[in-house]
Formats: C-alpha cells, sequence, structure tokens
C-alpha cells in the first residue's frame, strides 16, 4: 500500500491542501470555520509570508494550514484507545505520510505554485463557494459512514490505495459540519478512549 507513484502522492497532497484551506474560519468572508485561522488569503496571513518569502509564499501558507489541520485531526484520533489503527485525511500510516511531506517539500523547492503544481479540485485564489466545494469532494461518490463519539466511520473494506482512501475520506465530510467531522477508517477496532462525542 506505500508504493505510490507521484501523480497519486499529489492527489494526496491537492486534497489535504485543500480542506485544510477551506477549514480557515478566521478569514472573510469565513470559510468552513472548522480552525480559527486566516493564513491564506492576501488580506491575511498570506500578506505575511508574500512578504516573507516571495518566492514560495503560496506553499508556505498552504503548509501552514495544513498543519493546523494535521493538528486538528491528531487531536481527534487521540479520541481513539489506538490512534495508529485509524487512517485518516491526515493521517494515512508513517510511510505513506513521509512520502507526502517530502513530495511536498520537493514541490515547493521546484518553483511552481501549487495551482500550477497541483490538480486542486477548487481554485484556492477564488472566493470560497461551499456548492462547488462539495460537487468537488463528492465527485468520487458518496461516502457511506456512520456517526460515532469518535467522528464520521467509514464503513466497508479499504480501498486499494492511499489516493483512493483520501478521495472516499474528503467526501465523507459532506454535509459539512460546524466543526471538523472527522472521517476515519479503522483498520482495527478502534475502542473510544474518552466518550465526548465530537462537536
Amino acid at each position: 500500500m506505500t508504493s505510490l507513484s507521484e501523480a497519486a502522492v499529489d492527489a494526496i497532497i491537492a486534497l489535504q491542501l485543500t480542506v485544510a484551506w477551506a477549514g480557515e474560519g478566521r478569514c472573510q468572508p469565513a470559510r468552513l470555520g472548522w480552525w480559527d485561522t486566516d493564513l491564506v488569503d492576501a488580506d491575511g496571513g498570506g500578506d505575511f509570508f508574500a512578504r516573507l518569502m516571495p518566492r514560495t509564499a503560496a506553499w508556505a501558507a498552504l503548509q501552514a494550514v495544513r498543519e493546523v489541520a494535521l493538528r486538528a485531526d491528531r487531536s481527534a484520533r487521540g479520541r481513539a484507545q489506538s490512534p495508529d489503527s485509524l487512517r485518516t485525511i491526515y493521517f494515512l500510516g508513517a510511510a505513506v505520510d513521509e512520502k507526502v511531506s517530502s513530495r511536498i517539500a520537493f514541490l515547493k523547492r521546484a518553483g511552481r505554485p501549487p495551482h500550477e503544481a497541483l490538480a486542486l479540485p477548487v481554485s484556492l485564489d477564488a472566493p470560497f463557494d461551499r456548492r462547488e466545494l462539495e460537487r468537488a469532494l463528492a465527485s468520487s461518490g458518496v461516502a457511506v459512514y456512520s456517526e460515532d463519539a469518535i467522528g464520521r466511520r467509514l464503513e466497508g473494506p479499504l480501498s486499494d490505495g492511499p489516493a483512493d482512501l483520501v478521495q472516499k475520506l474528503a467526501a465523507a465530510l459532506i454535509p459539512f459540519s460546524p466543526s471538523y467531522s472527522f472521517p476515519y477508517y479503522a483498520i482495527a477496532p478502534a475502542p473510544i478512549a474518552q466518550g465526548r462525542a465530537p462537536r
């Protein structure tokens, strides 16, 4: 499952960055409001990155908001007794996650902006369109899941590859909720450590 083509890794990155960007809530107008950040838009953190590192500002901003999403994801995984037994948009196992991080660093050094280097499902430079994002994330089909105290647990066997898995996990974000709904697959039984339902 860790033998990945560059195209597959790029597809994972495109979805991770898009979901992270969409989750921002401090920007004006707010997007989905899952994290209290404004790191990407030119009127917010994007301006800081443009002045600090003009050549790679777009990558730096998206990396920063991806890190916020990754931390939220890690916190949600912590509700399970065996966090490493879950697979999520931002946690695909150490080998895959390392490939993703290395590829982001490579693309950043290569100098092409994200919208040229990746097939992003929506434009991250255009005004946020909730319905457009829903259509883009649902393009791989409707995700079947059940809600529990951890998040949205996808039903059925794991898909064949990490890129397909991330597509299904992203589709399980629909319908969008006021807080990050944490879609996940369990590769082993994942009993809940703390019986708190996600807000």
